[in-house]
């Protein structure tokens, strides 16, 4: 479990894929305070296993699911990426929660600085994905935890503040970039609910 709250921008080391996924290698500081073997860690919002670490970084290994609905598969090294541990039971919820579970990828459609160092990001959501998101409500954005601030039709706004701006990937997003993005996990479940129809659960109207 995550909060979206990103700790650091790690790099990555090299990204060497193999018949059955790919393992990478993300060089990072923060994270590996308390990262050992076989710990978690959100890599651009997806909760990845540490397969290895030592002080200069960690390893993880990608399955093909990985690679088919997040975009780490199209990372190279020298990339910059999100990286958070999971939350702790005594810490503070600064974000939402988390799961790590990329619901799937959008397209950044625009980055436009709005003035005081507060920025504007549009990102087209697939249609997949639209049932789960609402105005004012959560999402994980590379990993971030923002406020849908716009919703019109398929496009998402979110307001960006100039410390998320500084301390994420965002400051490198360009037109066109491939995010990850989750969706806010209770509007799954309500959506889950009220499609199968279980009792108490109420009428729903398409």
């Amino acid at each position: 479990m995550f909060t979206g709250i990103v700790e650091e921008t790690g790099a990555v080391v090299e990204l060497v894929r193999s018949a059955a996924g790919a393992r990478m290698v993300v060089a990072a500081r923060e994270v590996l305070a308390d990262l050992s073997t076989g710990g978690s860690v959100a890599v651009n919002g997806c909760c990845l296993t540490a397969v290895g670490s030592d002080e200069r970084g960690f390893s993880a290994d990608l399955s093909p699911e990985t690679l088919a609905r997040t975009n780490l598969g199209a990372l190279e090294a020298g990339s910059i990426v999100n990286l958070e541990r999971p939350l702790l039971p005594t810490s503070r919820l600064s974000g939402h929660f988390v799961l790590g579970h990329v619901d799937g990828t959008g397209e950044v459609l625009g980055l436009d600085a709005v003035g005081d160092g507060n920025w504007w990001l549009s990102v087209r959501a697939p249609g997949d994905l639209l049932q789960f998101l609402v105005y004012k409500g959560s999402i994980a954005i590379d990993g971030i935890s923002l406020t849908i601030a716009s919703l019109d039709a398929d496009v998402l706004g979110c307001a960006i503040i100039p410390h998320t701006y500084e301390v994420t990937t965002l400051r490198a997003a360009r037109v066109g970039a491939s995010v990850n993005l989750e969706c806010d996990m209770l509007a799954k479940h309500v959506h889950r609910l009220l499609e199968a129809g279980l009792p108490g659960a109420p009428p729903h109207r398409r």
